[in-house]
C-alpha cells in the first residue's frame, strides 16, 4: 500500500506543516544543546534523541510532500530512526540516575541494531504508506509490527519503572531531571493511548502519532533534564 491523500495545508495535529515545524524545533534543540552545554554523556544522548526524532519528522514530511519516487526510502529511514529511540532513552535514564545496567543496555542496543538493519535493508520490511490529513500510516512486513511493538513498549516500560524507583532518595537536581524525563515519556504515551481509545482506527498510525507528541519529550529534555545534570559552557 502506497499513496497520498492530500488535504489542504490546514494545521491538523500532525499535518505536513506541523511535521516541518516539529522538525525545526527538534533540530533547534539539538543545536542549542551543542552550543549551550558541555558534551557530557547526558548531553550527547539528548542530542541523539533530538536527532532521531527530527529524522522521523523529516521522513514523514518527505513521504507526504517529497518526490514520490523516494518515499519508500524515507519510510525505511524513519523506521530506522525510531528504532533507536528506546535504547537511547533508557541509556539517558541510566546515566542520569547513575545506575549500572550494562546487560540491559547491551540487550537494548543489540535489538535496536537488528531492527535498524532490518528496516533499512530487508526487502519488504517497509512496503508502503498512506499520508492522511493528520498522520502517516506505514505498512511493515507481516508479524514484524507486533515484534517491534513489544520491543518498543517493553523498553519504554523498563525506563518508566527504573525512573520511578530511582526517584526515592535522589538529590533535588537529579530528582528534577528524573521527573522531567518521566514526564516527557508520559507526555507522549498517555495522549497516544487516549487517541487510540477514542478512535481505534488510529492504531495503524501509532508511530506517526507517537512521534508527533514526542516533541513534548524533546522539550522536557531540553528544559528540565539538561539544566540540572549537565554543566554549561
Amino acid at each position: 500500500m502506497m499513496g497520498r491523500k492530500r488535504d489542504p495545508n490546514t494545521l491538523y495535529c500532525f499535518s505536513p506543516p506541523v511535521m516541518a515545524a516539529t522538525f525545526i524545533i527538534e533540530v533547534s534543540l539539538a543545536v542549542y544543546t551543542l552550543w549551550r552545554y558541555k558534551m557530557a554523556r547526558t548531553a550527547q544522548l539528548a542530542v541523539l534523541v533530538f536527532a532521531m526524532l527530527a529524522t522521523f519528522q523529516l521522513a514523514e514530511f518527505m513521504v507526504c510532500r517529497g518526490p514520490v519516487a523516494g518515499t519508500l526510502q524515507w519510510s525505511r529511514l524513519g523506521y530506522g530512526a525510531i528504532a533507536l529511540l528506546p535504547p537511547l532513552g533508557l541509556h539517558l535514564l541510566v546515566t542520569i540516575t547513575g545506575q549500572r545496567r550494562r546487560a540491559l543496555l547491551a540487550s537494548a542496543y543489540t535489538a535496536a541494531a537488528a531492527f535498524v538493519a532490518y528496516f533499512l535493508l530487508a526487502p519488504g520490511a517497509v512496503n508502503g504508506h498512506v499520508c492522511l490529513g493528520n498522520y502517516v500510516i506505514f505498512e511493515v512486513a507481516k508479524n514484524s509490527g507486533a515484534l517491534f511493538g513489544a520491543y518498543y513498549y517493553g523498553l519504554l516500560a523498563a525506563a518508566l519503572w527504573l525512573g520511578w524507583r530511582a526517584l526515592k532518595g535522589a538529590p533535588a537536581p537529579k530528582r528534577r531531571a528524573i521527573k522531567g524525563l518521566l514526564f516527557g515519556y508520559l507526555a507522549f504515551i498517555v495522549p497516544v493511548v487516549c487517541v487510540n481509545l477514542l478512535s481505534p482506527n488510529t492504531m495503524r498510525g501509532i508511530p506517526s502519532i507517537m512521534c508527533g507528541f514526542a516533541v513534548l519529550l524533546a522539550l522536557a529534555l531540553a528544559f528540565e533534564v539538561l539544566p540540572g545534570t549537565v554543566a554549561k559552557r
